[in-house]
């Protein structure tokens, strides 16, 4: 009998920026959600930076994000430092 905790990892396809990527996830929805993030702000960067050139615009993205991560992992970091306080 299988255990209901555990999950099945599945194949799934996602496309960002026009490629395909096929991915094993245990997680379906959240992988292609994230996938559609990532596609959406690498098209929002490639109209920024006005080039067609798919390495530059992902690393231009990948740069962003992990800006974007950062401001809210140091934004974190602060409140729980707040709420140490208390």
């Amino acid at each position: 009998m299988a255990d209901k905790n555990v999950q099945s990892t599945e194949r799934v396809v996602v496309e960002i920026y026009g490629n395909s990527y096929p991915l094993k996830t245990d997680d379906p929805r959240h992988i292609k959600m994230i996938a559609a993030a990532v596609d959406k702000k690498m098209k929002i960067m490639s109209r920024a930076v006005r080039s067609f050139d798919d390495r530059k615009i992902a690393v231009l993205t990948a740069l962003q994000i992990a800006e974007e991560y950062y401001q809210l992992k140091k934004d974190y970091d602060e409140l729980v430092d707040l709420l140490d306080e208390k």
